[in-house]
């Protein structure tokens, strides 16, 4: 059976997200315009005001229609109650072929400076990511999205680039964009907390295909304006705040080891804010240590033998030092 036989079309599902979004927005508090050459663009923070609301079905759309995402008075962190918790019954393809934040954005052709790292279903249909051939998996479409974690919108060099990739037309895209700081921007980030566990799962070499279910939960951190500050904060809800459970068709043996695995406490550098990290390696993301960038805490469930593993640890200090 074909990659295309095998999964659901990503942008078949989450194509109706992307109309509800746009159809919203005056109550969502986005603004929705056309480039010289078409493209739609969705401003959900950077000029618009944007709201939480707009985040939570951002994050949907990331998902690529396989996921849904919730906000509720509930969470890992007594003192920041409001968290994100975010469940896919399809997990590896809605976080890692779709969620995931893989595809490089750059104006190569221009002087705007611009660069993002592109994600949601707009990824499958371009496939240029190496990931998509160890999926298995390439979408087609007449009309895509991609999510931008950006100040603005792509510059026509990006949009041209993107349009080529995919095979559509540039009337045929729409672009989401909100910065860190925003309400929707950060609220779209810390929905990436399965996502992460995921890519952490990936990166230790588990069989992805092992994987049936997936559930994450972390405080909905509060924006900062400062952008080193916002995206601490969004970091730390993830890494000190998150909780994680996977539920994998695997032996007690590898469930029990992936569970050591995937929390961020397996990094050399846990145990301090975000935003202090990354001033020690000044602003370098490729100094920190990768297994930082994980949940929490990690759940793992053998659906084979019903027992279920545990590891790492809630940081309720480091969350309130950074939030607060």
């Amino acid at each position: 059976m074909s990659a295309s036989q095998s999964y659901p079309s990503i942008n078949a599902l989450s194509a109706p997200l992307v109309e509800r979004l746009v159809a919203d927005a005056a109550t969502l508090r986005l603004s929705v315009s056309q480039d010289a050459g078409g493209a739609r663009m969705v401003d959900a923070g950077a000029q618009a005001r944007g709201s939480i609301e707009a985040g939570r079905r951002i994050a949907e759309i990331c998902l690529g229609g396989l996921g849904t995402v919730t906000i509720a008075p509930t969470g890992p962190i007594a003192s920041w109650p409001y968290s994100v918790t975010v469940h896919s019954a399809d997990p590896v393809l809605a976080c890692l072929g779709s969620q995931y934040a893989g595809w490089s954005l750059a104006d190569e052709a221009g002087d705007s400076g611009f660069f993002a790292l592109g994600s949601g279903p707009g990824r499958a249909v371009a496939a240029v990511e190496d990931l998509y051939k160890e999926l298995g998996f390439r979408d087609s479409a007449t009309g895509t999205a991609l999510v931008l974690e950006a100040a603005g919108g792509p510059p026509e060099s990006v949009v041209a680039k993107v349009a080529e990739a995919c095979g559509l037309r540039p009337e045929d895209l729409t672009f989401i964009f909100a910065p860190t700081q925003s309400l929707a921007g950060s609220t779209q980030v810390v929905a990436r907390v399965l996502e992460v566990a995921l890519h952490k799962a990936h990166t230790v070499g588990f069989d992805l295909h092992a994987i049936v279910d997936g559930i994450g939960s972390a405080p909905l951190s509060p924006p900062h304006p400062d952008f080193i500050k916002a995206m601490g904060r969004t970091n730390d809800a993830i890494i000190y705040g998150g909780r994680v459970q996977l539920f994998v068709d695997a032996d007690d043996a590898d469930a029990k080891q992936l569970a050591e695995q995937l929390p961020s406490t397996t990094s050399s550098d846990h145990g301090a804010p975000f935003a202090d990290i990354f001033a020690r390696v000044n602003g370098d993301f490729y100094k920190i240590d990768g297994a930082l960038f994980s949940p929490a805490e990690a759940i793992v469930t053998s659906i084979r033998s019903g027992a279920t593993y545990r590891g790492g640890r809630l940081e309720p200090t480091l969350v309130d030092a950074s939030f607060a």
